[in-house]
């Protein structure tokens, strides 16, 4: 059959034959639209219309149908509702920018060098001492038996690494029990934008959302000053920078650079990574403890490794890549919940896709990435946890586009190989010093503000001995 669908504006047409179609539903709750999304792929098909509290979205999951969405020659980036809203506050950043932006390309080729082997060796010493730093901290929860939040104590690790690693900048973060303010502003300006892209709003409804619209505007204020007390640290000091930061000024002042950013869309790139560099590692380390804390047997088998590999110092650059077992674990962890769950796709001509489905240029679907790592290709229990699912084998077994934990093509996420770097050290830093109790009664519960995050899982970690 042919089917057109997903024309921009949520005005989608009505034609003889339509793809699954689940309207508005009493209940819809705006908290969770990628679960419940993820939850009626699985009755809906490989792609399926849902209308979201008065607006319309085509999602794909099917892995055949991702293969063709992924397809840079046919289909390129498009801003999904949820991160077109982030605009706002990240203008033409890397991870909100249009396509057609020139921006994004400037600061993708300036700063690909930062995030090379050798300047990832660099990071290595920072990233160990923010380690460190939740080490002494679990050390003293360990003294007194305490239980502590992990996506908390998660976000604390990584908010100060991508501050320390990419602008010289430290939140100290463990200074405080509390988490550092600007992950409160952060957080908010997350969950307003999410849930106002599914709401349309008339104009006499307004009022009623006054009091968040004040809220979200204090937090948007305190972002904008932390982004130049970022700048402001950097220009009095006289230190030897190579970081981001020191990357991007440095081309603003070379008039010759054909990459060099305004300074104004420096600061969107500073929001950008300080987001974006902590907020989805943090959610994949807290999702890779649930499983280490909760499978006793992966847990002993992930240490082991770590012991072999080593020993009990502290480890080099070249020893973090050797814990392989350890990296299947966050792979798992990432396939059954990545922390950016859904990215958008925009057909660049007219085009048929799946079993004659016809996009036209411009449409877009929004690939679900919780549900393409649930499809079959996976096997015959693609929910259950099991690292060995990227054992070498079974990574040549199945088509590479049904893992996509960090977007496709030429926009996909240009830190990945820093986030993984950091997420393997931190776990297996963990796996050598502590034991680790989970609460038995505990149910694995996500909150979403965009990207995915366990809510209220705590651990209470015992020093090893």
């Amino acid at each position: 059959m042919s089917t057109r669908f997903a024309a921009q504006g949520y005005s989608l047409p009505h034609p003889p034959h339509r793809l699954p179609v689940l309207g508005d539903i009493v209940g819809v709750d705006p908290r969770t639209p990628i679960q419940d999304s993820t939850a009626l792929a699985a009755r809906l098909g490989p792609m399926f219309e849902r209308q979201i509290l008065g607006r319309r979205f085509v999602f794909a999951s099917g892995a055949d149908v991702v293969g063709e969405l992924c397809d840079e020659k046919r289909f390129e980036k498009f801003l999904p509702p949820g991160v077109e809203s982030l605009r706002d506050i990240g203008a033409d950043g890397l991870f909100t920018a249009y396509n057609h932006e020139p921006n994004w390309r400037r600061a993708h080729d300036l700063l690909r060098p930062a995030f090379t082997a050798g300047a990832m060796r660099g990071y290595h010493r920072i990233m160990v001492e923010v380690a460190d730093d939740l080490i002494e901290h679990w050390e003293r929860l360990s003294r007194n038996s305490s239980p502590t939040d992990v996506s908390s104590d998660m976000t604390k690790l990584t908010l100060e690494t991508i501050g320390r690693t990419g602008f010289s900048y430290s939140f100290d973060s463990f200074a405080s029990v509390e988490t550092h303010p600007f992950v409160s502003a952060m957080v908010g300006a997350l969950t307003y934008n999410q849930r106002r892209s599914l709401l349309s709003v008339p104009a006499f409804a307004r009022p009623l959302f006054a009091r968040s619209d004040r809220r979200y505007s204090r937090n948007k204020q305190y972002l904008a000053e932390v982004l130049a007390d970022v700048v402001r640290t950097r220009r009095q000091s006289t230190g030897d920078f190579t970081d981001l930061l020191q990357i991007m000024m440095d081309a603003a002042r070379d008039v010759d650079n054909p990459n060099a950013l305004s300074e104004a869309n420096i600061g969107y790139q500073i929001l950008t990574f300080l987001i974006a560099g902590h907020e989805t590692t943090s959610g994949a380390l807290s999702f890779a403890l649930y499983y280490l804390a909760t499978h006793p047997e992966v847990f002993e088998r992930a240490r082991a490794e770590v012991d072999e590999v080593w020993g009990t110092g502290s480890p080099e650059f070249g020893q973090v890549p050797k814990l392989r077992y350890v990296r299947r674990v966050l792979d798992e962890s990432l396939r059954l919940w990545p922390t950016v769950p859904a990215f958008g796709r925009a057909a660049r001509a007219q085009t048929v896709i799946g079993d004659g489905y016809r996009m036209d240029a411009g449409d877009w679907a929004v690939v679900l990435v919780t549900a393409l790592h649930r499809d079959p290709v996976w096997g015959d229990h693609p929910g259950e946890f099991d690292p060995d699912n990227f054992l070498p084998e079974r990574i040549k077994a199945r088509p590479a586009h049904v893992y996509k934990p960090f977007g496709t093509g030429e926009r996909a996420c240009i830190g990945r190989q820093f986030a993984i770097h950091e997420a393997v050290l931190v776990l297996g830093t963990i796996l050598q010093r502590f034991d680790l109790r989970a609460d038995p009664s505990y149910r694995l519960r996500i909150q979403e503000r965009l990207t995915m995050m366990p809510s209220e899982f705590r651990v209470t970690p015992s020093t090893r001995r």
